[in-house]
């Protein structure tokens, strides 16, 4: 049965998705942009992004999870 969020949970659910979406387009950016300020070699640009996108799907994972057990 679905129950009517309350503003402040929509309020957060949203927020939390718009994280995610920056960390991801971070990570694009880092991965992807030739001219990326510092001094960082290919791999090295590959790896962070890499990582970025980790931490962006355990904050997801942990939104839905969270969302689920309200």
């Amino acid at each position: 049965k679905l129950k009517q969020k309350s503003p402040k949970q929509r309020f957060l659910f949203i927020l939390g998705l718009l994280i995610f979406s920056f960390y991801l387009f971070l990570a694009y950016m880092i991965a992807f942009w030739q001219h990326l300020p510092g001094d960082l070699k290919t791999w090295q640009r590959y790896v962070l992004a890499f990582l970025f996108v980790v931490y962006a799907s355990f904050r997801f994972y942990r939104l839905i999870k969270k969302d689920e057990n309200e």
